[in-house]
């Protein structure tokens, strides 16, 4: 029989139904290289996770399971990235970082995991177009209509 996880599958013209399996969230998470990164204010380290059941495990189902076995007190705080599967499935390993609060994250994580992770919000404001087209709209403008142009924004 072929195993499939999800819902549904259509196989030719016949429909199968199928169920997903009881042990859906049954992992292994063993950490290596374990360190305490006490200048940067984290703890770092490889993770391996055995998943014999599973394609792979989401990043939010990995930082759970690590809040409990390190006592985390928030789950902001722990940023997981890199992950590779082994080849056949089942094992797969990556890198994790728990530091000791989000003041320490925002300083010393880049900025694209921190707005992976949806601490960091990014700079708001008129885009790169935008700021083109205001430019150009002034120039084609003298006296009062020029700051009317600018007030205008990226808008027409």
């Amino acid at each position: 029989p072929i195993w499939l996880k999800g819902a549904a599958c259509r196989l030719g013209n016949v429909h199968v139904g199928l169920q997903e399996p009881e042990a859906m969230s049954e992992f292994t998470i063993r950490t290596r290289k374990f360190k305490s990164n006490p200048l940067l204010g984290r703890k770092q380290f490889v993770l391996d996770i055995i998943h014999p059941s599973m394609a792979n495990v989401s990043k939010k189902d990995l930082a759970e399971k690590l809040k409990t076995m390190y006592k985390v007190h928030d789950v902001q705080c722990i940023q997981l990235f890199g992950f590779k599967t082994a080849f056949g499935g089942g094992r797969s390993s990556g890198f994790g970082l728990i530091y000791e609060s989000l003041d320490k994250m925002k300083k010393f994580e880049p900025k694209y995991r921190l707005k992976r992770a949806g601490v960091d919000t990014g700079k708001a404001g008129a885009g790169r177009r935008g700021k083109k087209d205001t430019k150009n709209r002034m120039k084609k403008t003298r006296g009062k209509e020029k700051s009317k142009a600018r007030a205008s924004g990226g808008k027409k």
